[in-house]
């Protein structure tokens, strides 16, 4: 992914990485809810540092 939300996401729950990505990739293509969540993550993930 590309804003490196996954890896601070990750981090922040103590999971492994790859596990977050391939939760993504399914929600988007899925659930079309992937790039969403992903956008918003980004946001928060701006917003507290």
């Amino acid at each position: 992914m590309i804003l490196g939300v996954c890896k601070w996401l990750s981090y922040k729950l103590g999971w492994d990485v790859t596990i977050i990505r391939i939760a993504f990739v399914i929600a988007a293509l899925f659930f079309g809810t992937g790039v969403g969540l992903y956008l918003i993550l980004w946001i928060v993930k701006i917003l507290s540092k």
